[in-house]
């Protein structure tokens, strides 16, 4: 397939603003389902603004920000997919999230990761109190896969209580340290952490959601018009894992062909008459507290209950408050104004429920799915797939 690459004087780019919802012909009285527009919230003013589309393409990334622990920016909080979902469109295999074995451990890191380069050039993994433990997991110690060494840190802290564990290459010449890892020493420098004479602290962190809206080849999602390219998107080339660089490719692949496929099929500006966002129904909120607070407990309760190692208890009792909590945001959501920290609450609430039910769905351990209920492989290999209920 040949990629060309080209600029266009027509681009407009809106900057400050937050996609609320996805309008479909259904949603305005009109026959079928294919989507027309959306609303976005602009940040600077403040009001919901109305934009038509002959196509929408969702490129909004993964959901990683649902956990406590994540590796990405604060804007993955799985916008398109909680769009595309409450629109009509199915979603698959959102239970197999990829963790990233050591993200610094740090109130001031903001989701810095500690290359997995560390440990090939023979960084240790200790306990709190300086202790070898990776051998007890697998022969490979240090060297084993991602996910065998993300459920073994994940083991050991939930076994401990404690809130991290650390990375050592402090054995090494310290101008050995600062010649091949110049980046991660110089940030761990600046908050305090010297790797060449003290361990690293570090957690696990969420790091690619591959699930995500179902499309075909051409990145056409169930809904005529709306496509979906990138994290926000199943296509079926991640599977159960993601094979490390998969994602930037999957991006540049389904972006082509998902224009081509628009440009194949052009269709005139949607002629129906789409109502302005109402606000005449709500008020300025003096409880934000609320958004702030479901927003802590969600992704706890998502690390915690539906992280890298699982049991059916543990998702029963994340899908109990995942719904208490839901409630709580829908009743904030209808009755005051909304802001950006609002639409990203909901759609985070409404990507955790579809995990943790996937998640439940799936009676085996397998690729980044693991419980300990049914930690055995099924022969049989299936996609987990969820249809939104009034289209089921």
């Amino acid at each position: 397939m040949e990629l060309k690459l080209a600029s266009y004087e027509n681009i407009q780019i809106f900057e400050q603003y937050v996609a609320v919802d996805l309008i479909t012909k259904d949603r305005i009285g009109q026959k079928g389902n294919a989507c027309i527009g959306a609303y976005a919230l602009n940040l600077r003013s403040q009001h919901v603004e109305l934009f038509r589309a002959k196509h929408i393409v969702l490129a909004t990334g993964g959901a990683s920000k649902v956990y406590l622990y994540t590796s990405n920016p604060d804007t993955a909080s799985g916008d398109g997919i909680a769009m595309a979902w409450r629109a009509g469109c199915r979603v698959a295999n959102m239970e197999f999230n990829q963790f990233h074995p050591t993200c610094l451990y740090h109130p001031e890191a903001r989701s810095f990761l500690i290359s997995e380069a560390l440990r090939g050039e023979g960084a240790k993994l200790t306990l709190p109190d300086g202790s070898k433990f990776m051998h007890k997991f697998h022969p490979d110690g240090e060297l084993a896969p991602r996910d065998v060494v993300a459920r073994a840190i994940d083991h050991e802290m939930k076994r401990l209580g404690c809130d991290c564990i650390y990375l050592d290459i402090s054995h090494k010449e310290p101008d050995f340290v600062k010649e091949h890892f110049p980046t991660i020493y110089a940030r761990c420098l600046k908050l305090g952490i010297d790797i060449t004479k003290e361990a690293i602290p570090i957690v696990p962190a969420a790091h690619y959601t591959c699930g995500g809206i179902m499309t075909d080849l051409s990145g056409l999602t169930d809904i005529p018009n709306l496509y979906a390219i990138g994290e926000s998107s199943f296509t079926g080339l991640h599977g159960a894992n993601r094979m490390a660089s998969n994602s930037l490719l999957e991006c540049m692949v389904f972006g082509f062909a998902a224009a081509k496929h628009i440009d194949e099929h052009p269709h005139e500006q949607p002629h129906w008459s789409i109502p302005d966002w109402d606000e005449s129904q709500v008020t300025n909120s003096d409880e934000d507290v609320i958004i702030s607070h479901n927003w802590e407990e969600l992704r706890r309760f998502m690390w915690d209950y539906v992280g890298i190692v699982r049991t059916d208890k543990r998702l029963q009792r994340a899908r109990r408050r995942v719904r208490l909590l839901d409630q709580e945001v829908a009743e904030y959501y209808s009755n005051y104004k909304i802001s950006s920290d609002l639409i990203e609450l909901r759609n985070l609430m409404t990507v955790a429920e579809l995990i943790i039910q996937s998640a439940i769905q799936r009676k085996e351990s397998r690729g980044l799915h693991f419980t300990l209920d049914y930690p055995r492989l099924d022969q049989n290999a299936k996609d987990t797939i969820l249809v939104p209920p009034r289209f089921g």
